[in-house]
């Protein structure tokens, strides 16, 4: 498996300058390649292929000498990275790609002549760069980015493959359904709510002052510069006290459950709502979704994702009486068919919880008529395409066995 592991790097003030001028050759070859590819589609219908762009290298260093400055191996992954750019785009997971900016963050990734042996990083024409190492990895090094921050810092992201194979999932354990929230974080259907931090929250007035500081100064001046950083140091600790938050709690519920159910939120959608737009965004929904599903794919447990129209909070996940409306500010409701009295998130965790079953369990039934009829493969189903809506006597609760 592919591991990537993050550590902060201090290089010396030549390593630094170097550094420097590898961004800048990095952020120039992007440009030009995905302004001249924009440009031959436009005029062929076709754009440049990943070899295309790789071949326009030596005649650029001929015109341009300070392209030789920088490590060509990372001149030579700007064409990966804008084939992998325009790749997303044509298959819808991104937009069209924009040019890079100096002001943004800065990177640039060694694919060969790299080695991490304690606390020396060897990068090639950079020579041996101090690294803060926390733990040591095992397996082999494939590549390492090395990005600049907003705060003037340096990191570096080892990628290493452990050469050990993912392990098969298994649905044998305890299933979870997870009913994400503002007021509180995470509710699931073990009665379980986790508060949510609200950490731009908490450091919204300081993030104002300090915006307000930068723009009183001077464009171009040393104190607006240092009052940028000021700024980039606050959106920083906001950034990694979530994290931080996020992966404690994706850990813990990972390694308490074998089948964990979420559901599959719309956020770019949900953010239109100029309310709430600000509370959705601190939350991090994405990312805790991530975190959850690489960590259970690491330790062969299930992660399964329930369709964004399952009316979750609507239906009594005891007897799958489902209400017409239930307004927002109706926390608490008793279904009229069982009588049975639900706390509105609760009920949506668990609702959540039996959906994903149903939909392991139809998968199950589905690999067995593919095997018996001699149609090979087969995988995991998600509610997508798929009925959304349960009837009655397909709920399934407790352990998945």
């Amino acid at each position: 498996m592919l591991k990537a592991y993050k550590y902060r790097i201090y290089p010396t003030g030549e390593q630094a300058i170097l550094l420097a001028k590898s961004f800048g050759c990095v952020r120039w070859f992007y440009n030009h390649a995905l302004n001249l590819t924009s440009e031959t589609y436009k005029a062929t219908g076709k754009g440049l292929s990943r070899n295309d762009i790789i071949n326009l290298l030596p005649s650029l260093k001929k015109e341009h000498e300070w392209l030789t400055e920088p490590p060509s191996q990372c001149l030579q992954q700007v064409a990966l990275d804008l084939s992998s750019a325009f790749l997303n785009f044509f298959e819808k997971r991104a937009k069209y790609p924009n040019f890079k900016k100096k002001g943004q963050k800065q990177s640039i990734r060694f694919p060969q002549g790299i080695k991490l042996d304690g606390e020396n990083l060897t990068l090639p024409k950079l020579g041996k760069v101090y690294c803060k190492v926390s733990r040591l990895p095992e397996g082999k090094l494939k590549s390492v980015t090395v990005s600049l921050t907003h705060r003037s810092e340096y990191y570096a992201a080892c990628l290493y493959d452990d050469g050990k194979d993912k392990p098969t999932s298994t649905s044998e354990g305890k299933a979870i359904g997870i009913d994400m929230g503002i007021n509180h974080y995470a509710i699931t259907s073990d009665g379980t709510k986790h508060g949510n931090p609200k950490y731009y929250r908490k450091y919204e007035i300081k993030l104002a002052k300090k915006q307000k500081q930068l723009s009183r100064k001077q464009k171009g001046a040393n104190n607006r510069n240092k009052a940028r950083i000021k700024v980039a140091k606050v959106h920083s600790k906001i950034t990694r006290c979530r994290e931080d938050f996020l992966h404690k709690l994706s850990r813990k519920l990972v390694d308490e459950n074998q089948v964990v159910v979420v559901e599959n939120l719309a956020v770019k959608n949900m953010v239109k709502n100029h309310n709430l737009a600000k509370s959705i965004s601190d939350a991090g929904w994405g990312q805790f979704c991530t975190m959850l599903k690489y960590k259970a794919e690491w330790q062969g447990k299930t992660y399964i994702e329930v369709d964004r129209f399952f009316p979750s909070s609507k239906t009594c996940h005891v007897c799958l009486n489902q209400v017409r409306s239930l307004p927002l500010d109706v926390r608490f409701w008793t279904c009229e068919n069982c009588h049975t009295k639900h706390d509105r998130d609760i009920n949506a965790a668990c609702s959540i919880r039996d959906e994903g079953l149903r939909i392991l369990s139809q998968s199950g039934l589905d690999g067995l008529r593919r095997r018996a009829t001699g149609v090979a493969g087969g995988h995991l189903a998600t509610a997508s395409g798929q009925r959304v809506r349960p009837s009655k006597g397909t709920a399934f609760r407790g352990n998945v066995g």
